[in-house]
């Protein structure tokens, strides 16, 4: 019965420490330098929804979308957003906390302006979308190039 008592506890304990662990309403202080690509080079490049923070509102902003890959948005808030380019190419519809839009190929050329159109003031680019450039020659010779 000691034992029985004491292993529920600890399972208690570490349900409640878990639960306090989980998101509250982000600040928007983490900044990932570059967009987040899934595992297994898919060609799909990930945007976080942060907070409701003007510019710093999307992780990364600006994000560089290499020509030839989608683009995926992230809620990691902890309410709903509803991310639209400008130009209304792409519409998002709402994303609940936790949830991601379908990967979305991201027309025309330049830059990609884009906000959320439940909180407007949530503001993000997606600059222009060159072609990813080849790693440099390793070989002296450069016959091996």
């Amino acid at each position: 019965m000691r034992a029985f008592m004491t292993a529920g506890a600890a399972i208690a304990l570490g349900l409640g420490i878990w639960g306090c662990g989980g998101s509250s309403y982000s600040s928007g202080t983490s900044n990932p330098a570059s967009p987040t690509p899934p595992p297994g080079g898919s060609g799909v490049v990930t945007i976080n929804v942060v907070a409701i923070n003007g510019a710093q509102s999307f992780s990364p902003n600006p994000a560089t979308l290499p020509s030839g890959q989608m683009v995926v948005w992230r809620n990691v808030d902890n309410i709903t957003h509803h991310v639209v380019l400008n130009d209304r190419s792409v519409d998002t519809g709402d994303l609940g906390p936790g949830v991601s839009s379908q990967p979305t190929a991201i027309g025309g050329a330049g830059d990609g302006q884009y906000h959320c159109s439940i909180h407007p003031s949530m503001v993000g680019s997606i600059n222009g979308r060159e072609a990813p450039q080849p790693p440099p020659c390793a070989d002296p010779s450069g016959y091996g190039c």
